[in-house]
């Protein structure tokens, strides 16, 4: 039964926070876990985790604010799940942060948490919602209205996370695949296959692959590949709902192909980023990025960013499989973040950028600025089309145009409704000098001799988002930059970038934890600077926590 945590708002007279001494209150007060209880803990709201617990009369759940401020704290201490609950137990600035002023209260086993953790899961499954995320969220939208921040201004990056599995070549995959078949079988069948599988089960998939050279591999994939089409044939009627026989299924047909009645062997450009890197993760995927290949996730983080504000807040996080380009994420992120923060203008590098956001950022009326650029740069000897200022309609679609000498024409549809064209004035584009430099790209028209200049859909964005590029080139800073910084910060808790848990659930999870601490260190330096500023903590301390009869000592 669901029922809202109201315990910490009651502290207890006499308890392990009060009996220390008053410099120590205060300073756990300022403390990191202060401020998780005031700017964290103490904004979740619960309710939306009531769908996770039965609505008749029954035992009432362990504190769900405890449970998601736990994996919180996991995630932007890098903990382990046993470092977790020591901390919950025995650390008195954890406690404090959980609402907790003295040991021994609200003790649950950590089993607890895996179940909590269960739930989460198969609601995601099953509604599509992650609740850490929305928790997130609701917590920072908050946080941005406390403070006063302005979230007009927001900028955007990328960077790839690791998922935590071995990082396997192509006959190791497939030797434990076949392992975790055998695994699969029954006593009977495990009889008939011996002799088959023999060979795949002395040690480890490694050590199969290590006895072998080099010049060998090419033969035992050939053979697997023929065995595993037996296999998928055999073993369908008995085992075809088994997880384990789906993932001889997808490896077979990622890593083989059919070629009449005959298995071939895929060669290295015909296999899929989206390929399964290990059974022990199937969302995991392969990507290379500046010449480094990357087995996991990409996370996706927006942060405010506008000068005016005394601290920036991330605001959003995404994380999918690595195969997935970024102009994905900025299209998926963009509708939501506009409706929670009234965002108007975002910095991303260049990957953000394609004609499935153009047409998003449009629609929404947010400008997009890019700090680089996909393509090529155009001949700086010629004017093009990013010298042309294109204003848009209330439609969000081109409307007009306005060359570098000032004169400005309406865009009309081309032919066949496959652009725009604009037609300038002849006399005064005779009389311009880059027409007579003949730097100009526009052409003379046959019939009425008007200058004319046509402006395909893709051009006409992929142009503007270069103009905007350059006028951004002459500002005094690159609000974009600091966005890196912010990337670090996001896996800092985890070593090489590499998260101790597998699948996209649960990576999602631990980035949204590590955003929630960085607000939260954000808001503590913040609240300190206030303090320190002031040369006083009485304007600090007002808004703290309370402390209860603090005369006890």
């Amino acid at each position: 039964m669901f029922k809202k945590n109201k315990l910490h708002l009651q502290p207890v007279l006499i308890s392990s926070v009060n009996e220390l001494p008053e410099e120590l209150r205060e300073r756990l007060d300022i403390s990191w876990a202060g401020v998780f209880y005031r700017e964290f803990f103490s904004r979740l709201d619960e309710s939306p985790f009531s769908v996770l617990y039965a609505d008749m009369p029954s035992r009432p759940n362990v504190p769900v604010n405890v449970l998601v401020g736990l994996e919180y704290l996991k995630a932007g201490f890098g903990w382990s799940d046993e470092e977790m609950y020591d901390a919950f137990l025995y650390d008195l600035q954890v406690r404090y942060a959980l609402g907790y002023d003295e040991f021994g209260r609200g003790y649950f086993d950590l089993r607890t948490l895996y179940y909590f953790r269960e739930r989460l899961s198969r609601y995601m499954q099953e509604q599509g919602v992650n609740l850490l995320d929305q928790a997130f969220e609701q917590v920072t939208d908050q946080q941005i209205a406390a403070f006063q921040l302005k979230a007009g201004l927001q900028r955007m990056d990328s960077t790839q996370v690791g998922s935590n599995i071995r990082e396997m070549g192509r006959l190791q995959l497939l030797v434990e695949v076949l392992q975790r078949v055998h695994r699969m079988l029954n006593a009977d069948d495990q009889t008939y296959y011996h002799e088959a599988l023999t060979p795949y089960l002395q040690g480890s998939a490694g050590q199969y692959v290590y006895r072998l050279r080099r010049e060998e591999n090419a033969a035992h994939i050939q053979q697997i590949g023929e065995f595993m089409q037996r296999l998928l044939s055999e073993l369908a009627a008995g085992y075809g709902e088994d997880p384990i026989y789906r993932v001889l299924e997808r490896v077979f047909h990622e890593h083989f192909k059919l070629e009449g009645d005959k298995v071939a062997t895929k060669i290295g450009r015909e296999l899929s980023a989206a390929s399964l890197q290990s059974p022990d993760d199937l969302e995991a995927t392969f990507r290379r990025k500046a010449g480094k290949g990357y087995r996991g996730y990409v996370a996706n983080v927006t942060e405010t960013c506008d000068p005016e504000n005394t601290l920036q807040l991330i605001t959003k996080v995404q994380v999918a499989p690595n195969h997935t380009d970024d102009t994905d994420l900025l299209e998926q992120a963009l509708p939501h973040l506009k409706q929670r923060t009234n965002l108007d203008t975002l910095f991303t590098d260049g990957g953000h950028s394609g004609p499935g956001p153009d047409v998003v950022l449009e629609n929404l009326h947010v400008t997009q600025i890019q700090t680089g650029l996909r393509g090529h740069n155009p001949d700086h000897h010629k004017l093009s089309l990013s010298d042309f200022a294109i204003q848009l309609d209330e439609e969000a679609k081109p409307a007009q145009i306005t060359c570098p000498q000032k004169q400005q024409v309406a865009l009309y549809p081309g032919r066949l409704n496959k652009g725009l064209v604009a037609y300038f004035d002849p006399t005064l584009c005779q009389a311009c000098p880059f027409w007579q430099a003949q730097k100009c790209p526009t052409v003379v028209g046959k019939r009425d001799g008007r200058h004319q200049l046509y402006v395909n859909w893709v051009s006409a964005h992929s142009s503007q988002r270069r103009r905007r590029r350059e006028i951004q080139k002459t500002e005094p800073h690159n609000l974009r930059a600091a966005i890196e910084a912010t990337v670090r910060s996001l896996k800092h808790p985890f070593p090489s970038g590499k998260l101790p848990v597998r699948g996209l659930f649960r990576m999602t999870c631990l980035m949204i934890g590590s955003a929630g601490m960085i607000n939260v260190r954000r808001i503590q330096r913040h609240l300190i600077a206030i303090s320190q500023s002031n040369r006083s903590k009485d304007s600090f301390f007002a808004s703290c926590r309370p402390l209860v009869n603090s005369s006890i000592s």
